[in-house]
């Protein structure tokens, strides 16, 4: 199983921008596929973006396709999420999240399979 350490949440204005990292350890890069996904308090936790394995795909919700980025330094094994032009409803803790697959399945909206988290990063966006 890998171990996750996340980082680079925080308070911001509507309209900023963070970058989250995760750095992955403990298992071969090459086999799986990581992502965020983010949990506002009182909703379910939501897929926000994946990259495969050896970072060439990228997929997003929809919520935030075009605002954030997603990307991976593959020689660190770290996976990155720009988020851009942040709104007070981005506001909700973000986890680092690996797949047991090199490419993660999308269906309608949601990260389905085998997942793993870390302890996740506060977002908070305030108007």
């Amino acid at each position: 199983q890998a171990q996750l350490v996340e980082s680079g949440g925080g308070l911001v204005q509507a309209g900023a921008s963070l970058r989250l990292s995760c750095q992955a350890t403990g298992r071969d890069p090459s086999t799986y596929a990581m992502g965020w996904l983010r949990q506002a308090p009182g909703k379910d936790r939501e897929f926000v973006a994946a990259i495969s394995w050896n970072g060439g795909k990228t997929y997003y919700s929809d919520s935030v396709k075009g605002r954030f980025i997603i990307s991976k330094d593959i020689a660190k094994n770290t996976v990155y999420l720009h988020l851009n032009s942040l709104k007070p409803e981005d506001t909700a803790m973000y986890y680092c999240t690996v797949d047991v697959d090199r490419y993660p399945t999308i269906d309608a909206g949601r990260w389905t399979g085998d997942l793993a988290w870390g302890q996740g990063t506060q977002v908070t966006v305030s108007s």
